[in-house]
C-alpha cells in the first residue's frame, strides 16, 4: 500500500510539472538598449567610444558578460565608483535593462581606421563617421617583452588576442591611460581584481613590465579595412 501511494505521488508530481510555466530566458532588446545608452552617452559617448584621454573607458564592443558583472558590482558597491552608483540602482537600471544595455554595447563595432569618404559626403557626414573611429595611439614600451609576459600571464583570462574571455574584459582597443589607471587601482587595493583572492598577477609584475604589456596591447589592434561611408 505504501508503495502504491509513493508511485501515485510521483505520478501526480510529474503531471504537475508538465503544466508549470516554463522559465524561458528573455532575449535582450537592442532597441531598448540603444535607448538606455542615451544616459551612458553623456560620459561614454554616443557610440560607447569613451573619452579620448581615457577619463572614461571605451565600452563599445566590450564583452557583454563583463559589462553585466561590472554594472551589478557598481550597484552592490563591490566595485566602488561613486558617479556610477546612482545610475545602477535597481529602480534606475533593473536587471532586465542591464541585459539590454550590455548586449547593445557589445554589438557596437568601432573601426580602427578612418573611412574612405566620397566626394558627395558633406562635413557633417564626415564628422559623424570620424567620431566612430577608435584609434588608440601606440604606447611606449618594449613590445617584445610585453608580448612575452602577456601571453604567459594574462592570455588565459583575457584571450591571446586581448579580446577577453567569459567575464574577463577585452583589453585591446581600450585607452592606455584608462588601463594604466585601473592597474594602479588594483595594485593599491582600491579595486578588487577579477581573480579570486586579495592579490592578482599584477602584484607580481614590475612597473616596467606593466608598461610593456600596455605597449604590446596597442600594437595588436586589428586594423579594419577602410570602406566608403554609406
Amino acid at each position: 500500500m505504501k508503495l502504491v501511494r509513493t508511485i501515485r505521488h510521483s505520478l501526480l508530481l510529474a503531471a504537475a510539472l508538465v503544466f508549470l510555466p516554463a522559465t524561458a530566458s528573455v532575449a535582450a532588446d537592442p532597441e531598448k538598449g540603444k535607448e538606455i545608452n542615451g544616459v551612458c552617452a553623456a560620459c561614454h559617448g554616443d557610440f560607447g567610444q569613451g573619452g579620448k584621454r581615457g577619463e572614461y573607458p571605451r565600452i563599445a564592443g566590450q564583452r557583454a558578460a563583463y559589462l553585466k558583472e561590472q554594472l551589478k558590482s557598481f550597484r552592490a558597491r563591490k566595485r566602488i565608483n561613486i558617479p556610477m552608483y546612482p545610475y545602477t540602482q535597481e529602480r534606475e537600471l533593473p536587471d532586465e535593462d542591464i541585459e539590454d544595455i550590455a548586449e547593445y554595447l557589445a554589438s557596437i563595432q568601432l573601426p580602427t581606421r578612418p573611412p574612405v569618404f566620397k566626394d558627395t559626403d558633406d562635413a557633417l557626414a564626415r564628422l559623424l563617421a570620424m567620431e566612430k573611429v577608435m584609434i588608440v595611439p601606440r604606447a611606449e614600451g618594449d613590445i617584445g617583452n610585453g608580448q612575452k609576459i602577456y601571453q604567459k600571464e594574462c592570455a588565459a583570462c583575457h584571450g591571446r588576442d586581448g579580446r577577453g574571455r567569459g567575464k574577463f574584459p577585452m583589453l585591446i582597443g581600450q585607452y592606455t591611460n584608462y588601463l594604466k589607471k585601473q592597474a594602479d587601482s588594483y595594485l593599491k587595493g582600491e579595486r578588487p581584481h577579477d581573480e579570486e583572492g586579495a592579490t592578482g598577477i599584477l602584484n607580481a609584475l614590475k612597473e616596467r613590465d606593466i608598461q610593456d604589456i600596455l605597449a604590446y596591447l596597442t600594437s595588436i589592434q586589428d586594423p579594419e579595412k577602410a570602406e566608403p561611408v554609406k
